[in-house]
């Protein structure tokens, strides 16, 4: 019993961490900019695999997780923040989905790993050490980079967030991204009040943002994705493939899929639209758990063997989630709030996303176990039902518009078209 306990606590610590490490993110990216906050998350991951590399007990691997949980949750608030703002909006959501796609093809490379090491000594340290090679090489790489150029604008230096913009843009669209980042600076200006936790639902534009984006990070989590990922090997075996090297091979071709998906994404998100992406994909995701629903439940009536057609329904879900629901909640995330409130709402509903995965990785095989496998598959494609009303009600599309036409699109929202509400923003108005 012991034993289990501790095995899902080093699991679930990394969880844990990037909680944390997302709720502090905001306030992190907000105050020392994106490129220290980026390196900073660079330094505690490194350290923490380091810790569990060099682990004698199990404690300390739970406190390496615990490490490596906090410079994942600052970086998954940071990362899509400083593509978004340094990017064209033209191109701004194939650039924050690359990072999704290296997201993912990180995860195929770990099962690549994970298979090399497991004929090596020491097995279970080189695995977790390994793990800070990619955190040293970005720290270093990130010397070269420059600061975000609209956190310069806004927060330090207009000269070198100026000089930045000149290496991205041409003259006349450098003088059109000045004349926005001008107009954003003085409405932050004409506020009353200091930025606080406290806006995000007191300003009905900012709390409408804030719903739109926590609410994509959470049915993100709850349509099973991370249940996917996390226990692939063990719905393989579920329905009926009870060979663990087999059960790992597909589960490597799952993982393979699922960059291969984000690579469409990168495309279809700045052609298709955000809106019309997620829709289309949470329609397809909804088909494949059906799918997988009955599968599992012709399974458990003693239908001759249906595994592949498992294996299908998983292989189905993930072309269908990888391209949509994979990018979009991040991309819409890092473009929909004001430049004041990008890096709170950000870290915020970065935070959500970490529960929510938590939630489901520390339920899915108890309420499997309860009800039925089938019947669980059924429960997450009614979750998916809801994400497609939600999406449908509550997320605009942003495709290539600027982040003033964003932050526009929700003061109409909260307050009509008429432009003599505006202001209201400006007085914190409580409505």
């Amino acid at each position: 019993m012991l034993y289990i306990y501790i095995q899902e606590t080093i699991v679930s610590m990394a969880l844990v961490g990037a909680m944390i490490g997302a709720a502090a993110g905001g306030v992190i990216n907000d105050a020392y900019g994106r490129k220290k906050a980026t390196l900073l998350a660079d330094v505690i991951f490194a350290l923490g695999s380091f810790v569990m590399a060099a682990a004698w007990n199990p404690y300390v691997i739970i406190f390496g997780r615990l490490l490596v949980g906090l410079g994942v949750g600052v970086a998954s608030v940071t990362a899509p923040m400083y593509i978004a703002e340094a990017a064209p909006s033209e191109i701004r959501g194939g650039l924050v989905s690359t990072n999704v796609l290296m997201i993912t093809s990180g995860q195929f490379l770990s099962y690549l790993v994970n298979l090399v090491f497991t004929e090596v000594p020491g097995t279970w340290r080189w695995m977790l050490g390994v793990a800070a090679v990619p955190a040293i090489i970005q720290f270093f790489l990130m010397l070269f980079l420059p600061e975000s150029p609209r956190w310069l604008y806004m927060k330090k230096s207009k000269t070198d967030a100026i000089v930045v913009l000149s290496k991205i843009y041409d003259p006349y669209r450098l003088e059109e991204e000045l004349d926005q980042l001008s107009a954003a600076l003085e409405e932050e200006h004409h506020r009353k009040n200091a930025i606080s936790y406290w806006d995000v639902f007191r300003i009905k534009e900012i709390r409408l943002a804030f719903i739109a984006g926590a609410g994509l990070q959470a049915f993100q989590q709850f349509t099973g994705i991370n249940t996917v990922m996390y226990y692939s090997p063990t719905i393989v075996q579920m329905a009926g493939f009870t060979s663990n090297q087999l059960a790992l091979l597909l589960s490597l071709i799952v993982a393979l899929m699922n960059a291969a998906g984000t690579i469409v994404g990168i495309y279809l998100i700045d052609h298709f639209g955000r809106r019309k992406l997620a829709l289309s994909s949470l329609t397809g995701v909804f088909l494949s758990l059906i799918l997988l629903s009955v599968a599992f439940y012709l399974e458990s009536i003693g239908t001759a063997s249906i595994g592949w057609l498992a294996v299908l329904g998983l292989t189905l879900y993930i072309a269908f989630f990888a391209p949509g629901m994979g990018p979009v909640p991040w991309t819409v995330n890092s473009e929909i709030y004001p430049e004041s409130y990008r890096g709170i709402c950000g870290g915020m509903s970065a935070t959500v996303n970490w529960v929510s995965n938590l939630i489901v990785a520390q339920s899915f095989l108890s309420i499997a176990e309860a009800v039925g496998t089938s019947l669980t598959f059924l429960i997450l494609a009614v979750i998916a039902v809801l994400a497609f009303g939600f999406v449908f009600v509550f997320v605009p599309e942003t495709k290539g518009l600027t982040f003033e036409e964003v932050e526009k699109i929700w003061k109409e929202r909260a307050y009509g078209s008429s432009s003599r509400l505006e202001p209201l923003i400006e007085n914190g108005d409580e409505s």
